[in-house]
């Protein structure tokens, strides 16, 4: 037996083995689904254009979504041990201050920007920065880009002739601007949740990790939470875990509400539909999915002025040995070196845009790449009206669940996509960029409508691989767990990762759920970190005006 059962090996089921295990006298049994993270693409930082596709995701895909032209759209979702973090670009921002105050104003005590602060800054260990918003001694390797490529350089001035502030730092005072990301990486390589913290825990006796196990179903006698079934895919062999004191649910934004319901968890209609015996009626599970939707415009370089050039075997094979000999040079992108926050909506009180500048063309799995080099410029929309929903397709624990995050169901969000990918377009026209780009690829400078635009949308658009709010907490009826993250209406089980967002962060969010890692911790330990005396991201009323 063990006093804590663990269910995912992502971002935060790395953080909570490591900081439960930290007393000697609590025992641990960390669940992971998919396998160790041997794969060498997974610690190079270069290594992500590899990793959105293959057998460390799961391989899932959303439903038809009705606004975009009925297509259903690759979703990926790491299965390996680190999970997102594992697998993402590394980009290290956190939101605007004003995101958690907006949690703590939904009902979720504790959760203000003043009471999380604290927790990323335990996290993190700084290269660079150590002052009221960062610091430095933490698990988490985050740096600067080591070999920044000259075009990230160039994106920068040509956002600021494009009226875009010039930022060192998204996640200090101000969080809008144009500038270089700062990276999960330590020593130019990827500084994931299991590089940073579950690997140093694995030596500790007192914590068991067993990968290759797919928690299948959460064990309840008399509305409390005992332990966890979990089925090895290979061979369909059930193992059954007990827990001495509560069961972790760290599944992460699709798996969490997939664990829930298949334990009988959740609304009692849909369960009923999937052949599922209900045993606790939770109608918020698996609702409230939101996510950010990327649109990008991709541009021809008029020479050799991206890392698409690095296709070539010799390109890859110099690439290769600078990484070896001096842990310098391409390989050490995470392609997404350079970006941006930005408004589309004037009226906003924090951006509500986000630019990812990526080094290429067709990076990403599902996406066309040109015949020379070229570049991409993603935009987002950081705060969707939508919302969507997780469902069970079946009582199959190793069906695909249903994943409709229901894009543009809001027409606001379309209008504001829209805007910010003319922001984008803007930012690629501007005369730093002459030198270097032949034309616009995608859609292609004819296509200016927002009619033109939505319809290449509906044809490309891409998840930006943010979901989150599927287990949201609240004290609302739709909440699915209080704010120290247990369960309504159950003892002994907790759900602590990204699915407890009630609001979509307007950032990336592996380090937000790292944080939500690190204070789960702390409140299944019954520890506490001293809050900050104020902590304020958002724009005065002289910015707005």
């Amino acid at each position: 037996m063990h006093d804590y059962i663990i269910t995912g090996g992502g971002p935060a089921g790395c953080v909570l083995a490591a900081r439960l295990t930290e007393d000697p006298n609590v025992r641990v049994l960390l669940l992971e689904a998919g396998g160790r993270d041997l794969n060498p693409y997974i610690h190079m930082p270069v290594g992500f254009a590899k990793l959105t596709s293959g057998g460390v995701t799961w391989g899932y895909r959303t439903v038809p979504q009705r606004h975009l032209g009925n297509r259903a759209m690759l979703f990926a979702q790491g299965r390996v041990i680190g999970g997102g973090s594992s697998i993402n670009a590394q980009v290290y921002t956190r939101g605007n201050a004003a995101d958690y105050d907006g949690w703590a104003a939904a009902g979720c005590d504790g959760w203000t920007a003043a009471d999380v602060l604290p927790y990323f800054k335990r996290a993190e260990d700084n290269e660079r920065l150590c002052d009221t918003w960062h610091a430095d001694g933490g698990p988490l390797g985050v740096s600067d880009p080591i070999s920044p490529h000259p075009m990230s350089k160039v994106f920068i001035r040509a956002a600021q002739q494009a009226g875009h502030r010039y930022n060192p730092d998204f996640n200090g005072e101000r969080q809008d601007g144009c500038g270089f990301y700062q990276v999960t990486q330590r020593h130019g390589r990827r500084s994931s949740a299991a590089v940073a913290y579950l690997h140093p825990a694995r030596r500790r006796p007192n914590l068991t990790v067993r990968t290759g196990l797919q928690a299948s179903r959460i064990l309840l006698e008399k509305g409390r939470a005992v332990g966890v079934e979990a089925i090895d895919p290979r061979t369909r062999r059930v193992e059954r875990f007990t827990a001495a004191r509560e069961v972790l649910v760290t599944s992460g934004a699709i798996g969490s509400p997939k664990l829930l319901m298949l334990s009988g968890i959740g609304p009692a209609d849909g369960l009923t539909r999937a052949g599922v015996t209900v045993t606790h009626d939770l109608p918020g599970v698996g609702r409230n999915l939101q996510d950010h939707l990327d649109l990008y415009v991709v541009s021809e370089c008029s020479g050799p002025y991206s890392y698409d050039k690095h296709t070539r075997l010799d390109k890859t094979l110099w690439a290769g040995l600078q990484y070896l000999l001096f842990r310098q040079g391409p390989v050490t992108s995470n392609l997404a070196e350079a970006g941006g926050f930005a408004w589309a909506d004037p009226s906003a009180p924090t951006p509500d845009i986000q630019f990812h500048f990526m080094l290429g063309s067709g990076i990403e799995a599902g996406l066309e790449r040109l015949r020379n080099c070229g570049v991409t410029l993603n935009s987002a929309f950081l705060r969707p009206r939508s919302r969507g929903t997780v469902e069970l397709a079946s009582a199959d624990p190793f069906a695909a669940p249903l994943i409709d995050p229901n894009y543009w169901a809001d027409p606001y969000d379309r209008a504001m996509s829209i805007q910010g990918f003319r922001m984008a377009r803007e930012i690629m026209r501007q005369s730093a960029f002459a030198p270097f780009i032949m034309a616009e690829r995608f859609p292609g400078p004819t296509e200016e409508s927002d009619e033109a635009i939505a319809a290449y949308a509906a044809r490309t658009a891409k998840t930006d691989y943010h979901p989150v709010g599927t287990c949201k907490m609240g004290r609302d009826a739709d909440a699915v767990v209080t704010p120290d993250l247990k369960v309504r209406g159950l003892d002994g089980l907790r759900v602590i990762d990204s699915s407890v967002m009630p609001l979509l962060v307007s950032s990336n969010t592996n380090a937000p759920t790292i944080m939500i890692g690190e204070k789960g911790a702390d409140l299944v330990a019954g520890r506490t970190l001293p809050v900050v005396s104020s902590v304020s991201s958002a724009r005065t009323l002289e910015d707005v005006s």
